[in-house]
């Protein structure tokens, strides 16, 4: 490997981190086409976990849950993503992106169904660990798969694209969920979203091959994908390895101080709005619809989908100037911290709308920090790599996201404030960028065994 790259400079940099004309952008676009089909993996990955929690007051009625048995299997779910994160990500290194993808998509899909089925908490148990575990491939296998049908300049931008899909699936769970629940019962809910996996599942089958092995891809895409001559070859990473390795720790650190935040949202923003600025469910009297939470959490994700492109096009934009892979990807880490900040005041907000554009900024903020890091794998680590170093990654953000929920639940049941954990929300990525720079300074690639 050229000392150039080692020291984390673009592809075709010169000793002075400044890009060489190198290839000219290629007519084909089919690795575009790839990137649309992981946007929709993730989407319907999002949406099947997702729809439990906005049939939640449904199911509970007529099953009659406590809120003791919704928090056990939404923590059965949780674990069961966090350990599966750990073992998939090697699993899809050793069998391959494809073959790997679609037997969890399949599993995954079927998991989803079951809970139509399902009538007692322990069957919703099952259901969920089920789903947790064939779920926790998509993240590995996706930025897996990006690394494979991109070249550097370009893979922060295909995975910010790709997770965009996560916030859409935010906002057309609640239409689906409950659209299809009030016409035909909660239990067509879990079928029809379940269902919807298949459907990508053929299109998975149908159009994702590797690039070299694929006659729709041209010679000269097939040359701009692999333009940066990374080595292929060799056996994949085992976890003692890895956990030696620095640039391992970077993407799990990073993850572990910034899921939290995610989660937070994920699972409580809806009961933020009502305690800290009185926003309901539905309008009623003179409150109009934008003091209700619906819309609110719409202008949430919608943002948080900008802060994903963004911050994906921005380090590739910055790549494709002549700038290093480290000063590019570092560069818009800094800012997307820098954009979470505002959130250490939202709980002072003087209205809904300041609160959401607070809350928006800082779901962005995060969405723009993960491609980076994600795509930052690919940058330390071989292809055959890559989804080992996501899973331990997600494991840890598993973990993190456990520990907040923890701590929100007891920080509310002593303070009833939300003051101490936003303020974490608003810091937590400015202590993961300090982390990550730390670990990595220089973004060294990492040393892998060969065979």
């Amino acid at each position: 490997m050229s000392q150039g790259n080692e020291a984390g400079m673009a592809p075709g940099a010169n000793a002075s981190g400044s890009v060489t004309a190198g290839l000219a952008k290629p007519r084909g676009k089919y690795r575009w086409g790839i990137c649309a089909i992981l946007f929709f993996v993730i989407t319907i990955n999002y949406i099947d976990r997702q729809v439990i929690g906005v049939l939640k007051p449904i199911i509970q009625e007529d099953l009659g849950w406590s809120e003791v048995d919704y928090g056990n299997i939404v923590t059965a779910f949780q674990a069961s993503y966090g350990i599966g994160l750990l073992v998939v990500g090697r699993w899809l290194d050793r069998v391959g992106t494809r073959k790997g993808m679609a037997i969890a998509i399949a599993l995954w899909s079927i998991a989803a169904c079951f809970h139509a089925f399902a009538r007692s908490v322990l069957a919703f148990i099952l259901a969920r660990v089920a789903l947790g575990v064939a779920e926790s491939a998509a993240y590995p296998g996706a930025v897996k798969s990006v690394a494979e049908w991109f070249p550097k300049r370009e893979r922060a931008l295909g995975v910010g694209i790709l997770n965009a899909g996560a916030n859409i699936a935010v906002i057309l769970t609640p239409i689906l969920g409950i659209g299809i629940a009030g016409l035909y019962g909660w239990e067509a809910a879990f079928l029809v979203t379940g269902a919807l996996g298949f459907i990508v599942l053929w299109a998975w089958l149908r159009f994702f091959r590797q690039p070299d092995d694929h006659e729709k891809v041209t010679a000269e895409e097939r040359e701009w994908i692999t333009q940066d001559g990374e080595d292929v070859a060799g056996k994949p990473l085992g976890w003692g390895a890895a956990i030696r390795q620095r640039q391992a720790w970077f993407f799990i650190c990073g993850k572990f101080f910034t899921d939290p935040v995610w989660y937070l949202f994920l699972f409580w923003l809806p009961d933020f709005l009502a305690r800290t600025q009185g926003m309901e469910l539905f309008p009623t009297g003179d409150s109009g619809v934008l003091a209700t939470i619906g819309p609110a959490l719409i202008g949430v994700y919608l943002l948080a989908d900008v802060g994903s492109i963004a911050g994906g096009w921005l380090s590739s934009h910055l790549i494709g100037r002549g700038w290093s892979v480290n000063r590019a990807r570092k560069t818009t880490l800094f800012i997307a911290a820098l954009f979470a900040l505002p959130m250490v005041t939202v709980t002072y907000a003087p209205s809904p709308l300041v609160a959401v554009l607070l809350i928006g900024m800082g779901t962005a903020a995060h969405q723009a920090f993960s491609s980076n890091i994600f795509t930052m794998i690919s940058d330390l680590y071989p292809r055959r790599a890559v989804a080992t170093i996501a899973g331990m990654g997600g494991a840890a953000g598993a973990v993190g996201g456990i520990l907040i929920a923890q701590a929100t639940g007891w920080t509310l049941e002593l303070t009833g404030s939300y003051t101490p954990i936003v303020i974490y929300a608003g810091l937590g990525y400015v202590i993961a960028f300090v982390v990550i720079h730390f670990l990595v300074p220089r973004m060294v690639p990492a040393k892998l065994p060969q065979e």
